[in-house]
């Protein structure tokens, strides 16, 4: 019964997660398209991908990150 059990448990989570992986592919077919939309109303789509990266970060890891930027940029005289 117990092995009855666990393959009946173990088939409904393969089922979640192929259920989630065909959701999550729906998302990234819908985020391309976006970028898509942005890039053909002349955005420049690598740039909204650093905000949107920038964006999710909280404030003091955002500032450590620019201020490294800045840093090694000044060290390549690129500053």
């Amino acid at each position: 019964m117990t092995d009855n059990i666990s393959a009946e448990q173990l088939r409904l989570l393969i089922e979640r997660i192929e259920r989630l992986e065909e959701e999550k592919k729906a998302m990234a077919d819908d985020i391309k398209d976006v970028y898509g939309e942005a890039k053909a109303t002349g955005f420049d789509t690598k740039t909204m991908r650093t905000i949107v990266r920038l964006r999710k970060m909280e404030k003091h890891h955002r500032d450590e990150a620019e201020m490294l930027l800045d840093t090694y940029k000044a060290a390549l005289g690129l500053a």
